[in-house]
């Protein structure tokens, strides 16, 4: 399931639509979705909550099945597949990262990443061989025994980005991936994600609110309530006015001491106080040292 050499796109979605039956209500989560990615793509998702972003990814994943309209992945059709063929496909060919991480709690941060390639049937050596070499790119060498109550935010969220990559996919699907982590972490962890894109080969659709992961993706789409917009996104919008207005600071500031060139706490000519001959002190001149007061008793 990889892309075609002929230039065609690794993922397409074609008029995906979702809807729920909540009750007597329907609800419309995804309207008539259409775009495409290509391979060695970072796109990202960006909306509001409830705007449909993390069923997008769920229906592309093949964990939600559209109710009208196709995805395909490497050319074939996610929406007519099988369980077992559903299963195939995101043991050996899709990555996820989740916002809270989604570590195994009882193994290590090694052994959290071995296990998606022992489930995957890889032999022994190749499991031990793929997990010290994913330990090593994320950068956590000396952690990799530790479990995942005894690393922090960003450390749990890199093992979960090498838990991804243990299969080499093609395709990784990662839902708020910085939700969770300050704005410090936020940045090395989606460094990191640049990283794996150009080392690995894989393709990153991410669903985000963080400001810095829309600033540097290479492409980014909005979704407003399930539908798909056209035209700047309401980032792109807000940079733009942020920019057209530049900011520039009150008159009133510094204004004394534009109006004054001894400075603002300095008297004016008509002061009494330049009558009597003041004056600004030179900046080379110095205070006298300072010297404390005697104690007001001896001591014992």
């Amino acid at each position: 399931m990889t892309a075609d050499n002929g230039g065609s796109p690794l993922v397409r979605v074609e008029n995906v639509s979702r809807t729920f039956e909540v009750g007597n209500q329907t609800i419309n989560a995804l309207k008539d979705v259409s775009f495409d990615v290509t391979a060695g793509e970072f796109l990202a998702v960006i909306g509001r909550s409830g705007s449909g972003k993390t069923t997008l990814l769920n229906v592309i994943a093949g964990l939600d099945r559209a109710s009208s309209g196709h995805v395909y992945i490497g050319g074939e059709d996610v929406s007519a597949m099988s369980d077992s063929q559903l299963t195939e496909l995101r043991r050996h060919r899709l990555g996820f990262v989740f916002q809270s991480f989604g570590l195994l709690p009882l193994l290590s941060a090694y052994e959290n990443v071995e296990i998606a390639l022992r489930i995957a049937g890889a032999p022994i050596r190749e499991r031990g061989r793929r997990s010290r070499e994913l330990i090593e790119l994320v950068g956590l060498e000396r952690r990799s025994h530790h479990r995942p109550y005894e690393l922090s935010g960003g450390e749990q969220q890199r093992v979960a980005i090498a838990r991804a990559l243990a299969n080499k996919p093609t395709l990784i699907l990662a839902d708020e991936p910085t939700g969770e982590l300050d704005s410090t972490t936020a940045t090395q962890i989606f460094q990191l994600l640049l990283e794996v894109i150009d080392q690995e080969g894989v393709t990153v659709i991410t669903t985000t609110h963080d400001r810095l992961v829309m600033e540097k993706a290479r492409r980014v789409i909005e979704l407003a309530d399930g539908e798909l917009q056209t035209g700047p996104t309401y980032f792109e919008r807000d940079r733009k006015e942020a920019v057209a207005v530049p900011w520039k600071p009150p008159e009133s500031w510094n204004a004394g001491e534009r109006a004054n060139p001894n400075g603002p706490d300095a008297p004016t000519d008509g002061d009494e106080a330049v009558k009597r001959g003041w004056r600004r002190p030179a900046p080379q001149e110095r205070r006298a040292p300072y010297t404390p007061p005697p104690s007001p008793r001896e001591p014992l």
